[in-house]
């Protein structure tokens, strides 16, 4: 187990206390760190709902239509500009996916 002391601003730990319910800072993070995820996880999926919308397509059908041809001018900024913020937005998802599902395990863990 790795064991690092953490400074925290006096300011700070009482709005984290609030926020969580928990006195002990330590114990806060993990609530607080799980909300921030879990608030990303949303916004990626947004975006990521957003360009399915947009396109009519999931991304690997977005990426497929680009090589055939259905997509007209793959090349221009938008339609390149989409494909890399939506394959940001996947990577990203996924990362933060297996992020929150450790921090669900770490709490359960915890909680026993």
């Amino acid at each position: 187990m790795v064991s690092e002391a953490i400074v925290v601003p006096e300011a700070i730990y009482p709005y984290v206390r609030r926020i969580t319910g928990q006195s002990n800072f330590h114990l806060a993070l993990l609530p607080a760190a799980k909300n921030t995820v879990q608030s990303r996880l949303k916004k990626n999926e947004a975006l990521i709902t957003g360009f399915e919308n947009k396109y009519k397509m999931t991304f690997p059908q977005f990426e497929e239509a680009c090589r055939d041809g259905r997509i007209k001018n793959p090349y221009s900024y938008e339609v390149e500009k989409d494909d890399w913020e939506w394959e940001t937005a996947i990577e990203n998802h996924k990362l933060l996916d297996e992020i929150y599902r450790w921090l669900i395990s770490v709490e359960e863990n915890l909680s026993t």
